[in-house]
């Protein structure tokens, strides 16, 4: 999905747009998406039964826990509840209901600067930023499936170019062989097993 060319959607929270990458279901939906916060724009409190995890892509997050600028990386467990808020604005990358049903960790963390970094590691999933220098190749095992969102730079997969924003989901087994492009890349990268066990 080339996430920088979707429309953006109106959900039903006055200010606040999607542009759907990954949907199965109605409002309530197992969902990858990129969402929009406008400026002093807000969601109603809610609770993810199935977790969520977001990535802060611009502008600041927030909700009655904290406020969470660009580069933040947040898991909430299933059952967790919050009201998110963007006084400023943001732009938040996120997976919702997509947790197993065990996994009741509470995560928030920060992208380094430059850097390969792993954000989360369980028996289940691997979740890591990759970075790739210009023109360089990279071949990923993905013995579980693997989604790959692009941070930043361009990149050439099966001869397919894949820029800022783009979103892939392969199932296991599926090579995914990359060249970077001449600025060089960055990945946010999960390498789980798309069958949650419920």
């Amino acid at each position: 999905m080339h996430g920088a060319d979707l429309p953006w959607i109106p959900s039903p929270q006055t200010g606040v747009e999607r542009r759907p990458l990954y949907r199965v279901g109605g409002e309530q939906a197992r969902a990858t998406s990129l969402v929009r916060y406008a400026p002093g724009s807000s969601f109603s409190a809610h609770i993810h039964s199935g977790g969520e995890e977001f990535l802060v892509l611009q502008g600041v997050f927030e909700d009655e826990h904290g406020s969470y600028p660009v580069g933040t990386y947040v898991r909430n467990p299933p059952g967790s509840r919050h009201s998110p808020a963007a006084g400023i604005g943001c732009m938040i990358f996120v997976r919702l209901r997509q947790f197993r049903i065990h996994d009741q960790e509470h995560l928030i963390t920060h992208l380094q600067a430059q850097g390969n970094q792993v954000l989360f590691e369980s028996e289940h999933e691997r979740v890591w930023v990759q970075d790739m220098p210009p023109s360089s190749y990279r071949k990923l095992a993905n013995l579980r499936g693997l989604e790959i969102f692009v941070l930043e730079g361009e990149l050439t997969f099966d001869d397919q170019p894949l820029k800022h924003l783009d979103w892939i989901r392969l199932p296991a087994g599926d090579p995914f062989e990359v060249k970077a492009g001449k600025d060089g890349t960055r990945l946010w990268v999960k390498d789980a097993c798309h069958d949650l066990g419920f």
